[in-house]
């Protein structure tokens, strides 16, 4: 057996406490997280192997044997075993993960007597902890309970039905993934999980107020810019709330605007490209939404350092979960009502891919391996950003970075003084600002519009197609990866 550091599932005593409670709460602790091993007879600083005396070896596996029975509840079996390492014999107590969460001290009380595993140390249980380890041993899910605060109607549960399809649809890339799209009904949304039936009457759980937005239970994405690697000088924040697939939508089309835009050249064509792949951004966000605890009371925060994207989503893994499985595609549905319903608009694709295609994609790009981190009882995920161009030589970056951007703001100014004399009886000042932010970022969306123009998304909506009649704009692509194209190209009367 090798001997390594304390960590989440091993814990190291010298000796066996003449008090039990000593070691009870590890014993708790293991219980409500992943399991664990307890190894009596090795220092816990040094590692040193002091062992027992093999004599009365059994002697003191039947006192702690006896020791856990007596102390915890529900009752938990361990594993108790002797072991002789380098020819000295310690005393291995495992135990597994338990089905009948929360175990607490039977002394303390569940209120006071609930510990968890956090990192190589052991914890009390906050109160939302209690609850979710509650719903865990229960095999229920907290997004599928009744939200009793909220009330609605059914024009709400039509407008929900409506807004999810609609999510749906621009999530699809092709037509035929547009046509494949069915209408969300009421017995869709119970076999969710979404609206439950009582008494005759449907009632909203949790994962409706999170769909729809509701006031009565919101959470937010918070976002912010930071200059060097900590978050010691701050640049910009926003905080986005309303139902969590916007939430997903603004976030990930936040972090595109702040992050670098370069290029590659594929044979004859220059095509852009983000320093970060899009894709893995976008699957990291929609995991955190879907994954996190909706009980913790946190917020998901992501973070963009000039070295890294950091994402932060509340919650311990779920139960079974290692962030080695995760490596290794394997996933657990701890909001199973959400999952549903974004499996259905499209934010997932594949259950237990994303982890590993994202992997993939930064091995592909030549980028640092993402960083997952078990961080403080919340999941913590580092994208590492690239420390020059990939694309060019670090020696020749910031000169054609200069060319290129003097290259470019030549050809914008040409394309919008073409266009604005061309079009001058037809375009108003909002016009020409519309244009101007689509020559700038193609790929923004009417939210970013609005958010700069100080406009509603209706007026933005008005121009646009204003702006498509008059052939000055078209649309490519779908939602999630379309663009603007200016096409210059008046239509004739």
């Amino acid at each position: 057996m090798d001997i390594f550091g304390e960590s989440k599932t091993i814990e190291y005593k010298e000796l066996i406490p003449s008090k039990s409670i000593k070691y009870m709460k590890t014993v708790i602790a293991f219980s409500n997280c992943n399991g664990g091993k307890i190894i009596f007879g090795i220092h816990d600083q040094t590692h040193e192997i002091i062992g027992f005396d093999k004599e009365d070896i059994f002697t003191k596996i039947d006192a702690i044997t006896n020791a856990i029975s007596d102390s915890c509840y529900p009752t938990i079996v361990p594993d108790v075993t002797p072991l002789t390492i380098e020819g000295k014999t310690v005393i291995v107590v495992e135990i597994k993960s338990g089905q009948q969460k929360p175990y607490y001290i039977k002394s303390e009380g569940i209120q006071n007597g609930v510990y968890i595993r956090v990192g190589a140390t052991t914890r009390l249980a906050d109160d939302f902890m209690i609850k979710e380890l509650m719903f865990e041993g229960e095999n229920r899910y907290f997004d599928q309970s009744i939200c009793y605060s909220m009330k609605i109607t059914d024009k709400d549960i039509d407008n929900l039905c409506q807004s999810l399809k609609q999510s749906a649809l621009q999530n699809c890339v092709t037509d035929d993934e547009k046509n494949s799209i069915k209408e969300v009904t009421k017995n869709q949304l119970i076999q969710w999980g979404v609206l439950v039936e009582k008494d005759g009457e449907l009632l909203p759980t949790y994962a409706f107020a999170l769909l729809s937005g509701d006031y009565h239970f919101s959470t937010k994405i918070q976002c912010a810019i930071f200059r060097g690697n900590d978050r010691v000088i701050f640049l910009d924040r926003r905080e986005f709330d309303g139902p969590i697939q916007r939430q997903v939508d603004d976030a990930y089309n936040y972090i595109l605007l702040k992050i670098n835009l370069g290029a590659k050249i594929e044979g004859l064509y220059r095509q852009d490209v983000y320093e970060l792949p899009e894709a893995s951004i976008r699957e990291i966000i929609v995991n955190s939404v879907v994954h996190r605890s909706y009980l913790d009371p946190g917020n998901i925060q992501i973070a963009l350092y000039d070295n890294r994207l950091e994402i932060t989503s509340p919650g311990m893994l779920a139960q079974g979960v290692t962030i080695e499985k995760m490596k290794e595609g394997y996933s657990k549905v701890r909001n199973r009502a959400i999952a549903n319903a974004f499996v259905y608009m499209k934010y997932i694709e594949e259950w237990g891919s994303g982890i590993p295609r994202i992997f993939r994609e930064f091995e592909e790009r030549g980028l640092k391996e993402p960083e997952i981190i078990d961080y403080d009882g919340d999941l913590r995920i580092n994208l590492y950003r690239p420390n020059y161009n990939v694309l060019e030589t670090k020696g020749d970056q910031e000169e054609t970075k200069r060319d290129q951007k003097e290259t470019k703001g030549d050809q914008e100014q040409t394309k919008k003084n073409y266009i604005f004399n061309k079009f001058e009886s037809d375009l108003d000042e909002i016009d020409r600002m519309i244009i101007d932010l689509i020559i700038e970022n193609p790929k923004i969306t009417q939210r970013d519009l609005s958010l700069k123009l100080g406009l509603t998304k209706t007026p933005i909506q008005k121009r646009q197609k204003h702006l498509i009649a008059l052939g000055i704009i078209k649309r490519t692509g779908g939602r999630r990866y379309g663009y603007w194209e200016i096409i210059e190209n008046k239509k004739e009367n």
